[in-house]
């Protein structure tokens, strides 16, 4: 097909970024898109310096090893290793079954072929290309390497390109509806992969915690066969922190296994304050079987720990206690802090900053779970100190 007629050249490189940004975003290798002749004609991700200025002819032509590879009455798509090890891969861009171009990309080294970049005839290069022999060193060594999985990924990636570039290039001439749900099918298998990939993403940050753990664990007796039976305790227990922290599910939790996190967190505060810091807990055990949500006592005390008692040269004490009415359980968090300053407290009512949003975001996941009677109260906040509630009714919350 001639140059000058060549549909490839009608495509917006703007277009081109615009559409494909959230996929392109995914991978680092090149990929560009080439006619039959071997012109380039869009770099949706560059191409290395060494394949642009040391293998192309004037940077505008793709490699003598790619273009022996096209045959466009086939129009069939490849992978192929070049003469200098790096990996190819070419995908085939049709319009009325006649191939116009290619999506190609890769030129990166596998494990397996990346001794070849070492063995490069950088003499001969300089002759043959006429370039300066420092520029071929540091472009020889910007040459990726890659694993397995990831050429797999660029290459489903590019072919999800071709794909839908061949749609564009031919749904002028054929039924519209046709083309939109040709077009949805792989941008459906598009969102797909990208789930699987999340959900991969996922998983990993379901095994990191558990190596977090066992690592403390590990620390822990290596304290307790040096004998620091403090540290292996302190450890014990940001373990156990950690891992109730992490159950951020939408199940209720007893108030007792709150309490018991919260002992936990303020003993190691304890250990870092020591005397500055004093606490009591009066939870009788019948209010220990009512079930709240997860997380929601813990940061109304660090928040008392650190607004409250922190900015006090001798520091302070926090007392949480808990009663039961007969339509109620109140927990009260008290501290002899500085308490909020007016405006402050104006904050945290409207959520302009960090605070105001912990406190609101809490008062919004109780009264979710028991209406909008129940949730966060601020008593009091001056300079004696502050006292927040948490009211959760008794008979919709139950015991365990």
């Amino acid at each position: 097909m001639n140059l000058t007629e060549n549909p490839l050249k009608e495509l917006s490189p703007t277009s081109l970024y615009a559409r494909y940004s959230g996929i392109l975003s995914l991978s680092d290798i090149p990929l560009v898109l080439v006619n039959t002749d071997g012109q380039v004609m869009h770099e949706l991700i560059p191409a290395p310096d060494f394949c642009t200025y040391c293998k192309k002819q004037g940077g505008q032509k793709i490699c003598p090893d790619y273009k022996s590879r096209f045959n466009s009455d086939k129009g069939e798509e490849g992978r192929f290793t070049c003469h200098y090890g790096l990996h190819n891969i070419f995908i085939p861009i049709k319009k009325h079954d006649e191939t116009v171009g290619f999506v190609s990309g890769m030129k990166a080294y596998s494990q397996d072929t990346e001794y070849q970049k070492f063995m490069i005839d950088v003499q001969a290069l300089r002759e043959e290309t006429n370039t300066e022999l420092e520029f071929i060193a540091k472009s020889i060594a910007s040459l990726k390497t890659v694993d397995e999985n990831k050429m797999k990924v660029h290459e489903q990636l590019c072919s999800h390109i071709a794909k839908n570039i061949t749609i564009d290039l031919t749904e002028s001439t054929k039924n519209h509806a046709d083309s939109a749900v040709a077009r949805l099918s792989i941008e459906k298998e598009m969102l797909e992969k990208k789930i699987i990939d999340l959900e991969a993403k996922n998983m990993s940050l379901v095994v990191n915690p558990h190596f977090l753990f066992n690592t403390l664990n590990c620390i822990a007796r290596i304290a307790y066969f040096e004998h620091s039976h403090k540290t292996e305790e302190l450890i014990y227990y940001l373990s156990d922190l950690l891992r109730y922290n992490l159950k951020q599910d939408d199940q209720l939790h007893t108030i007792g296994s709150e309490i018991d996190n919260i002992m936990k967190y303020l003993y190691i505060q304890k250990a870092r304050f020591k005397n500055r810091l004093e606490y009591t807990i009066d939870v009788p055990e019948n209010i220990k079987a009512y079930r709240i949500p997860n997380m929601v006592i813990q940061p109304i005390v660090e928040n008392a720990l650190i607004h409250g008692i922190t900015p006090r040269r001798d520091g302070g004490k926090i007392n949480i206690i808990a009663h039961e009415t007969d339509e109620e359980v109140i927990i009260t968090v008290e501290d002899n802090g500085n308490g909020f300053p007016r405006d402050v407290l104006e904050r945290i009512k409207q959520s302009e900053n960090k605070s105001g949003l912990g406190f609101r975001s809490t008062d919004k996941r109780l009264k979710q779970n028991y209406g909008e009677c129940y949730g966060l109260e601020i008593v009091k906040s001056d300079f004696s100190g502050s006292t927040v509630a948490i009211k959760i009714p008794t008979q919709i919350t139950g015991r365990s």
